[in-house]
């Protein structure tokens, strides 16, 4: 309301109220009905009537839109749907397989492992084949097996960046199917999942006990 505009607006605020200094607005209601172009003062007795605030909505319109609504309860929803998003926002991670191009079938078989658990983690995968001496000359054969490793954990992931040289090294990036989001999402329901039986356990107990003492 106009009482709780007496604090110093900050530059990232939109202009409300005496701060609109435009002869005319196109305005909206408190319950988004749209009233249509009014001069400001208008709009401004409205607000005031209503025990609300006047705020700018689209500033860059013409004339800029404005809307009468409680200006404190709309900045506090947005700082709930920022901290809301910034808290739902995973990071991914860059994790890091290394290969040699004559890598041996156990070791292979270790790295592609990790990397599905780091995909299944929701997190994305910098495969490398580190090349040695005259190696370099056979970027084939580099391409192959970085193709060979994609389509083995093609149920985890996907080419986001394809085989290219990097230096002495060849590098290809994987992203995941599922993001981290998408991820934790699943394991909160598979944990809510297995501790609904474990909860209804004492209760069928109870029931059975009461059933055996008559």
């Amino acid at each position: 309301m106009n009482s709780r505009q007496s604090k110093e607006p900050r530059i990232s605020d939109p202009r409300t109220n005496d701060r609109i200094r435009v002869p005319e607005v196109r305005l909206v209601g408190p319950t988004g009905e749209q009233v249509g172009v009014v001069p400001i003062d208008v709009a401004l007795r409205l607000a005031k009537e209503a025990d609300l605030d006047l705020v700018e909505v689209a500033p860059n319109s013409k004339p800029p839109v404005v809307k009468i609504m409680d200006f404190g309860k709309f900045k506090y929803e947005e700082a709930r749907k920022a901290k809301e998003a910034r808290r739902n926002q995973a990071n991914v991670v860059l994790k890091e397989v290394r290969f040699r191009l004559k890598i041996d079938k156990h070791d292979y078989e270790t790295k592609r492992k990790h990397a599905v658990e780091f995909l299944k983690e929701g997190d994305k995968v910098k495969a490398m084949i580190l090349f040695r001496g005259r190696e370099q000359s056979r970027p084939e054969a580099g391409v192959r097996l970085l193709q060979r490793f994609a389509e083995e954990v093609a149920e985890f992931g996907t080419v986001e960046s394809t085989p290219m040289i990097d230096g002495r090294n060849m590098v290809m990036i994987i992203g995941p199917l599922k993001n981290k989001a998408m991820v934790k999402a699943e394991q909160v329901a598979a944990k809510a999942a297995t501790r609904a039986p474990a909860e209804s356990e004492p209760a069928a107990q109870t029931t059975q006990s009461a059933e055996t003492a008559e």
